[in-house]
């Protein structure tokens, strides 16, 4: 299955208001009533998704001053194709100048034999915020993970702010102090724009400052709530 959703944001002068807001199963986004300067978007997955063969695409703009906030529903579950096919979910963000997105999806869980790549992209004005979140979940209870392929790319201006890849999958990789540690959640959250915070760590779970701006903190637990726990 194929399918790209699109959302569009833009500042009327006193509210932010939604220009496109194109769903596309399984991936549907509904706005929350209400008027105010932020305006609020769920998206919810309407199918079983992903699931191996798919290649998904949400896009997401948020014009000159316009606030949106974005927010997941329920858990994804990244399921295996019949044939051992792999699937794609892409993010593709642009904030414009003075523009502010929260991005903060529910869990993806990594099932059993799934193979996965998700891919984020986010392109920024200088003075843009984003805050934007990543859980990710190996595999259901009592069961090993499949393969997770995960990127992140934002760019900040011209400047390159963040770029890392990580895969998940390689039992032994898994369990590595080096990678994973044989936890079973690994949580990100990064921030760029806004107040700036100073490095700090705790039990498993790090806050970095990015050269280019903007902060990443990153949670390792064995599950969701402990992981979010240094995150909030």
């Amino acid at each position: 299955m194929k399918a790209h959703a699109r959302l569009t944001a833009c500042f009327d002068g006193s509210r932010t208001i939604l220009r496109e807001l194109r769903s596309m199963a399984p991936l549907t986004l509904f706005p929350r009533r209400g008027g105010g300067r932020t305006a609020v978007v769920h998206l919810v997955n309407s199918a079983t998704s992903p699931l191996g063969g798919d290649d998904l695409l949400l896009t997401i703009h948020v014009g000159p001053g316009a606030s949106l906030r974005l927010s997941g529903v329920a858990a994804t579950l990244a399921l295996p194709g019949l044939h051992g096919e792999g699937s794609l979910s892409t993010v593709d963000i642009s904030v414009a100048e003075g523009g502010s997105l929260e991005y903060l999806p529910e869990p993806t869980v990594i099932t059993a034999r799934a193979r996965h790549t998700a891919v984020f992209r986010a392109s920024l004005a200088d003075d843009a915020y984003l805050h934007t979140r990543e859980v990710l979940v190996l595999g259901r209870a009592n069961e090993k993970p499949g393969a997770l392929t995960t990127s992140q790319q934002v760019t900040r201006g011209a400047v390159p702010v963040l770029r890392q890849t990580l895969t998940i999958g390689d039992p032994a990789l898994d369990a590595s102090l080096a990678h994973l540690a044989g936890r079973r959640v690994l949580a990100t959250d990064l921030v760029i724009g806004g107040q700036e915070l100073p490095a700090a760590s705790g039990e498993w779970w790090s806050r970095t400052p990015l050269a280019a701006g903007g902060t990443l903190t990153t949670s390792l637990a064995p599950d969701a709530v402990t992981a979010l726990a240094p995150l909030s």
